[in-house]
């Protein structure tokens, strides 16, 4: 592996990381939303 090899694995995982924490924040907003919708209609 060259040193381009090694920046490219470097930058995939920390992409990946990156798409993850988005996701996951992604779907704990939606639900939280979900959440205080269903509070007011009570």
């Amino acid at each position: 592996m060259n040193g381009f090899d090694i920046v490219m694995v470097i930058a995939i995982i920390l992409f990946a990381r990156l798409g993850v924490r988005l996701v996951t924040g992604y779907i704990k907003m939606k639900k939280e939303n979900k959440e205080d919708n269903s509070n007011e209609e009570l």
